[in-house]
């Protein structure tokens, strides 16, 4: 093996490194027993490893309920995100010019800004509608912001569909919506793909808005409901437990990503490549 590619290798093992420690840490630190989360030196691994955390979070809270309401509201944000961007970028791909690319260069910079900042406008509008603790709250929301990560993924997609596909579907007289849900939607399988999976880890992750129009307990989403996990008093940090809410709210994302692995790949590269 080269020097260069032995570079090349030690590079990629140290990103791998540096990615994963901190998912392996919260593993060890959710299996390790109270008295070797805080112990010096550290104890890098649990001796023995413990699932009282787990059994603890279990009993402090409806973590239960936690995830499904994650669930439930983000597959339902991703749905209602996907039904809006499809149609958009089936249009943008079959737009020319500078104006198509202004649009898309619009899109990605929308999808950059951050949700924070649009927070109490929002809540002043669901507290308006009387949407407070209402799922819709946070599935509108979710499903608004999400929307031009979703059309510029979705876009590339459907930029790799024959004219030719399309034209012979306006020759069998099917209309504009058959011809998006019958040809162009299944040809864009993997850019479909990897716009649900990106609008529903986003979904999943968000946080300030779950915390702030969620306040009964068990309507809370996993993130908001990882944040009211606390101790028997204000200076008693219940890490383990936090540790394992971390790790029980991180394994649906990883199963799905890995289940979608391939799809995801192939739509993140879509329109990388002419001809």
């Amino acid at each position: 093996m080269s020097a260069r590619a032995l570079g090349r290798a030690a590079a990629v093992a140290a990103l791998v490194v540096w990615s994963l420690a901190p998912a392996a840490w919260q593993v060890a630190t959710a299996l390790k027993p109270d008295v070797q989360i805080t112990q010096v030196p550290t104890s890098y691994l649990p001796r023995p490893p413990t699932l009282e955390h787990f059994a603890s979070l279990w009993q402090r809270k409806p973590f239960g309920v936690y995830l499904a309401n994650s669930a439930w509201i983000s597959s339902a944000a991703t749905l209602l995100c996907l039904a809006l961007a499809a149609p958009a970028a089936a249009a943008l791909g079959r737009m020319g010019g500078r104006g198509r690319d202004r649009l898309l260069l619009g899109f990605l910079l929308l999808s950059l800004f951050p949700p924070i900042l649009l927070l109490f406008p929002i809540y002043e509008a669901v507290r308006a509608l009387g949407w407070l603790n209402h799922p819709l709250a946070l599935i509108l929301p979710y499903a608004a912001l999400a929307l031009p990560l979703a059309v510029w993924v979705l876009d590339a997609g459907f930029r790799q569909v024959p004219d030719e596909i399309e034209q012979a579907a306006v020759l069998d007289g099917l209309g504009p919506l058959q011809r998006l849900w019958r040809v162009r939607l299944p040809l864009a399988a993997p850019s479909l793909a990897t716009a649900a999976i990106l609008v529903f880890i986003f979904c999943w992750n968000e946080f300030m808005f779950a915390l702030t129009f969620m306040t009964r307990d068990r309507g809370k989403t996993v993130t908001a409901g990882i944040a009211s996990v606390s101790g028997a008093s204000l200076y008693d940090v219940p890490w383990g437990p936090l540790a394992a809410a971390v790790v029980l709210a991180t394994v649906p994302l990883v199963l799905l990503v890995l289940l979608f692995e391939k799809r995801i790949t192939s739509g993140l590269t879509s329109g990388a490549v002419k001809g």
